[in-house]
């Protein structure tokens, strides 16, 4: 069974994001949530969310049936660039010069590696 999340207009570029998914993608689930709290980047904060309420609704999908996060992995995981934030700041001669705060939008999908029997149907 495979549950998917997504995280949107995040305040984060998406190349820094990029970084963080490239090392988790494969990994199982257990494995993921390691690496991501014990790296040192910023951007690890919205991935963990977002892998989390991917765990949780997987778990919601299945219902009563107990599902351990040792059996789940990352199948997919991706972002995709939001809109820009245009700001501007004072630049050469009188000049404005833009400044551009990037969001992202992350999704990261998970599956098991054995089929699980769903209760009650």
């Amino acid at each position: 069974m495979i549950a998917r999340a997504v995280k949107r207009y995040e305040r984060v570029a998406p190349r820094k994001i990029r970084r963080m998914l490239r090392v988790i993608k494969g990994k199982g689930v257990v494995e993921a949530r390691a690496i991501l709290q014990f790296h040192h980047s910023r951007s690890k904060i919205p991935i963990l969310k977002t892998l989390n309420s991917a765990v949780a609704n997987l778990k919601n999908q299945v219902g009563a049936v107990r599902v351990d996060d040792s059996d789940l992995f990352v199948k997919e995981a991706k972002v995709d660039e939001g809109p820009q934030l245009k700001r501007w700041r004072p630049g050469f001669r009188g000049t404005a010069d833009m400044i551009r705060r990037r969001t992202c939008h992350i999704t990261l999908v998970i599956d098991s590696y054995e089929p699980i029997e769903k209760k009650g149907g």
